[in-house]
């Protein structure tokens, strides 16, 4: 039973038209596919876990989960900077904030928390921009988008 639990989350883990390409050593971004096989395969893979905590797929199932939380993360950032890109502010800043409820801790957060202080800055939202900056600053001293923030405020300061 372990083994089918396993088998499940391995075949929405790389789809079937990709399985093949996986077994022969191709990788790719899952974070660029639809997340539903994601949310899939990590259930599949949750189950196996906590059904069968001892089997000998439990430690491969939950470094699949840790992988499969990072790649559900970059995709609801590449959509935030997609909405972001496109002017779609409330958008980017709803889906940022969706991230980082959702998927804490991953490596998303840094760019969660700079998209989100970006679009607040471009909605004039001076203040949640700036919490949002100290978050950042303080978690991410060396982040790239503190320098993008203020290239923003410069730019709207010029308009």
């Amino acid at each position: 039973m372990d083994y089918a639990y396993y088998l499940k989350g391995l075949i929405n883990f790389h789809g079937i038209r990709d399985l093949l390409n996986w077994l022969l050593g191709a990788r790719d971004d899952l974070s660029d596919r639809d997340p539903k096989a994601m949310h899939e395969s990590y259930g599949a893979f949750r189950e196996l876990v906590e059904r069968f905590p001892n089997s000998r797929y439990a430690d491969d199932a939950r470094q699949r989960m840790i992988y499969l939380l990072d790649a559900q993360a970059r995709y609801e950032i590449k959509v935030a900077r997609f909405y972001y890109d496109h002017g779609a502010y409330v958008a980017a800043v709803n889906r940022s904030r969706y991230a980082l409820e959702n998927y804490p801790r991953t490596a998303a957060t840094e760019d969660a928390l700079g998209i989100q202080a970006l679009a607040y800055k471009k909605m004039g939202m001076d203040k949640l921009a700036d919490d949002t900056l100290r978050v950042l600053k303080q978690n991410f001293p060396n982040s790239r988008y503190l320098n993008e923030v203020r290239d923003t405020r410069a730019e709207i300061r010029e308009k």
